[in-house]
């Protein structure tokens, strides 16, 4: 029975040591003595990094924002030309367009022009061969008229001088 304890041996028996009263001075100078060095320590090298890591940031951040702005105020000015640039360009187009409809007006009125001309001239040579191909045809016309009517007259048995019969074809010619 010696592994059975009694309470009375139980409360002999040392327990935590941090809840032991005879211990807790020590104890107390251990914790002020590690709070003092990590207080140290934090303050000298940690904290110095930290807060030089956190300004550096602060500055990029600055930095970026003030770089952003600069390029928004450019990318506004850009587009600004764009725009410019771009009513420049239409109004040059536009300017194009209608030159050269002018030129394209004024070459096509000269062309009509020349046409108007030769259809004029055309025409004006076949009214003159018109009227050549009229009086041939009006000469041919008493020609087949007189030698037609010199026949008819010969086959019927009569006789007809060729005054007679140019004043009778003349006659009827007119009307």
């Amino acid at each position: 029975m010696a592994t059975e304890t009694t309470s009375a041996e139980v409360a002999q028996a040392p327990g935590m040591p941090q809840l032991d009263f005879s211990t807790w001075g020590n104890q107390i100078f251990w914790l002020v003595l590690a709070l003092i060095a990590i207080y140290l320590i934090l303050s000298r090298v940690a904290l110095p990094r930290i807060g030089a890591v956190l300004a550096e940031r602060t500055g990029t951040i600055t930095n970026d924002i003030a770089a952003a702005e600069d390029l928004k105020a450019k990318a506004v000015e850009a587009e600004a030309a764009y725009d410019k640039a771009l009513l420049d360009a239409r109004a040059e187009a536009q300017r194009i367009v209608e030159s050269a409809k002018a030129e394209i007006k004024a070459d096509l009125d000269v062309a009509i022009a020349k046409a108007d001309a030769e259809i004029s001239a055309k025409s004006a040579e076949s009214e003159k061969a018109i009227a050549e191909i009229r009086a041939s045809s009006l000469e041919n016309v008493k020609i087949v008229a007189k030698d037609t009517a010199k026949e008819i007259v010969a086959a019927m048995g009569g006789k007809a001088d060729a005054k007679t019969i140019t004043a009778a074809v003349t006659a009827r010619m007119k009307g």
